[in-house]
């Protein structure tokens, strides 16, 4: 189930709340994957500016929940059946997810249109895919592994030999670069850049849409970028950690709110420097399917630096970029790419934007987000996209079983009480064994 839809121009919560606006200019809040029951608000003490800063308890949350349900069914006292019937809160939280997912449609790969359905175009696509998956990709593996080798002799050599300055820092640059090219040419990368190249200047930072990983690598082959990012495992966590911290990157946990506060303080130093690496921030905080672009975090159009818009549209002719980390390892996006024909990418520097005086933080994001979904034309969700990691039954374990005992508490109202229950058992046996030889009796009656 999901939560009720804000409206469109609505921006959702930060963590893990959304919400709508109230008419006071206050902001609503419910748990994701639940709705209040109709006609029930939550209580003024669990509004929030409309900047949505303040930290809400979710223990208070649960209880608005549970006392909101409770004075729902007492409203039913009257009827058993009522109250059984009575699931109007349910249904809502269901029609709304089948009916219109607008916040899962955001992360879902689309199907490819199927073009090999006949006897004379089935085995062209066979003999394409071979060869994709027996020649191509043997060929652009081996270009890749080579130019790791290549390049971690040269990069540790420099890394370690060569003492800290300008110079070092620009050689480290050019190499990283030359890995993201190879990176490119081992997908077979058709990548076209529109607008001026990036200058490195203090004060400024460059925002992009986020469809996957290869975002950084295709900017990064064309200038070099530092840039926030979750952390990751394995061998991609291994080449942040050592290749490309070089470059000032930053690294959290998208899931740790102390991560994030750090990695801001961080943020606004690195942008603040003239001398660091250009800062590349995704603002939309995940993957995104290249439909639709998701809320702007407002860290970047905090800090009072310039910042420059960035499109990235890709065509899907040859293969999805969009990178579900749900379902695919980096490895196994990778080899998807590189069994394919071709990526396809086109890429948009936008005019640099500057926050104006009577411009909120937010309506700034909003605005520059809105230049950047045009370019790319991408549809706007008011949706969070932490939410996509958020578990309601992990972040409220006991809420679900709360409000199941409100339910069974309101049924046993209909009971009788203490051991009268047993008794009324007993006594129910023998009359429903004679209603049942009645019936028998007016059947073969019947027969007759």
């Amino acid at each position: 189930m999901v939560q009720n839809t804000p409206r469109q121009g609505e921006r959702a919560l930060p963590r893990q709340l959304s919400g709508s606006f109230t008419g006071d200019g206050r902001t609503q809040q419910y748990l994701p994957g639940l709705t209040m029951p109709a006609g029930h608000q939550l209580p003024d003490s669990l509004t929030t500016a409309e900047d949505g800063d303040a930290d809400v308890d979710g223990l208070e949350i649960e209880k608005a929940y549970v006392e909101a349900e409770a004075e729902r069914l007492q409203l039913q006292q009257k009827s058993l059946l009522a109250v059984m019937l009575n699931i109007n809160s349910v249904l809502t939280d269901a029609a709304a997810a089948m009916v219109d997912d607008s916040f899962l449609k955001c992360f879902t790969s689309a199907a490819p249109d199927p073009w090999n359905w006949n006897f004379y175009l089935a085995p062209i696509w066979l003999l394409g895919m071979l060869f994709r998956h027996l020649v191509l990709f043997p060929l652009r593996l081996t270009l890749l592994l080579t130019s790791h080798l290549l390049f971690f002799m040269v990069f540790f050599t420099v890394k370690l030999g060569m003492p800290s300055s300008a110079l070092k820092l620009r050689v480290e640059q050019r190499l990283i670069r030359f890995l993201c090219g190879m990176y490119v040419a081992s997908w077979t990368g058709v990548i076209k850049f529109h607008g001026p190249k990036p200058v490195p200047e203090g004060g400024h930072v460059w925002v992009a849409n986020h469809t996957s990983m290869i975002d950084y690598i295709i900017l990064s082959s064309y200038t070099a970028f530092a840039v926030i990012m979750q952390l990751h495992p394995g061998w991609v966590g291994f080449l942040q950690t050592t290749v490309l911290d070089s470059l000032g990157c930053l690294w959290f946990n998208r899931t740790q709110a102390k991560d994030r506060s750090l990695v801001a303080q961080r943020m606004a130093d690195h942008v603040a420097d003239p001398n660091t690496t250009p800062l590349l921030i995704f603002p939309e905080g995940t993957c995104v399917n290249n439909e639709y672009c998701v809320m702007f975090k407002r860290g970047a159009f905090d800090m009072g630096a310039t910042v420059h818009p960035v499109a990235i549209k890709y065509n899907k002719i040859f293969v999805d970029a969009f990178w579900n980390s749900k379902r695919l390892s980096f490895t196994q996006h990778l080899v998807r790419l590189m069994s394919s024909w071709a990526v396809v990418c086109d890429v948009y520097f936008l005019e640099p934007q500057s926050r104006r005086e009577d411009e909120s933080v937010d309506e700034f994001a909003a605005r520059v987000q809105a230049m950047i979904a045009k370019q790319a034309k991408l549809r706007v969700v008011p949706w969070d996209g932490y939410l996509k990691y958020y578990n309601l039954g992990e972040k409220h374990p006991g809420l679900i079983e709360k409000r199941r005992k409100v339910f069974a508490d309101q049924l046993k109202t209909f009971l009788p009480a203490g051991g009268a229950v047993g008794s009324s058992k007993q006594e129910a046996a023998p009359a429903a064994a004679a209603a049942a030889a009645a019936a028998g009796k007016k059947g073969s009656k019947k027969a007759n």
